[in-house]
């Protein structure tokens, strides 16, 4: 089993003043990863350790999760790519590996698109350009995602992350189901930014070697939008893991871990 590497404790404050914690583990070049809508770092708990090898993580609790702050405005897409920088800026790191998965590869989209020079390589996992370009989920998964019930809700979105072989034999807890601790106004606004969320005109602007991960059994994000995102991202290859779910990055952790890590480890164009 492999060790734990120590975590620090970091605050960085965004450009409106809010406060942003980010949590640093290992040694090497550093790797900033960006979690789902509504989560906080935890979101990376299980797979975190397999990048300690040859680089440095970066995680932060995007505002409204976590320890950071948690403002009445200030949410879309857009505005979390600039508290990425903010806390990078924080940390004194000029040029970085990106991997966002769901609404976190949104995010990585307007990071790379605005600021190409400080992405040495790019992986997006389990996202889509947003905008009428992307291929959106289908009514039924909105409709029982929107359950008044809480633990239909939460049984709704626990088959939509995770395929029920690999379920039956993890069964948690699951670090990936959201921030529990969020106030009323903030998953909402998370909401929103994922919903408003449309890179596509600035994808093109994405200079970095990106590499493009999905499931194949995603209906939380359809895969279809694998192929949309690698037609407007220049350097980009693609790959879909069959059988998975949102959650690939969990269910074939061994796999995609080894991809991410030798795609971060190719010498850089």
């Amino acid at each position: 089993m492999r060790g734990i590497t120590q975590q620090t404790l970091h605050f960085a404050r965004a450009q409106d003043g809010t406060s942003l914690a980010c949590q640093v583990r290992g040694a090497g070049h550093p790797l900033v990863l960006l979690a789902g809508q509504a989560n906080n770092h935890h979101w990376w708990d299980r797979v975190r350790e397999d990048f300690h090898a040859t680089h440095r993580t970066i995680t932060l609790d995007c505002r409204g999760t976590g320890v950071s702050g948690k403002p009445k405005e200030g949410y879309s897409t857009r505005h979390f790519a600039e508290d990425v920088i903010a806390v990078r800026d924080h940390l004194g790191i000029e040029r970085a590996d990106l991997y966002g998965t769901s609404m976190g590869g949104r995010v990585a989209q307007w990071v790379a698109a605005r600021h190409p020079q400080r992405i040495r390589r790019l992986v997006l996992g389990c996202t889509s350009p947003g905008g009428p370009h992307a291929v959106e989920r289908d009514a039924s998964v909105r409709r029982a995602l929107a359950q008044a019930d809480p633990g239909a809700a939460h049984t709704a979105l626990l088959d939509l992350m995770y395929s029920p072989a690999w379920l039956a034999t993890h069964p948690g807890p699951h670090t990936t189901l959201g921030d529990r601790g969020m106030p009323p106004h903030a998953r909402p606004g998370h909401l929103v930014a994922s919903n408003e969320h449309d890179a596509w005109d600035v994808l093109p602007r994405v200079s970095a070697p990106t590499l493009i991960l999905h499931g194949e059994e995603d209906r939380l994000t359809p895969p279809d939008n694998v192929a949309l995102l690698a037609t407007r991202i220049p350097h980009a290859t693609t790959h879909v893991f069959p059988d998975a779910r949102h959650a690939y990055f969990e269910e074939c952790r061994q796999e995609a871990g080894a991809l991410v890590s030798q795609f971060l480890a190719e010498t850089p164009r």
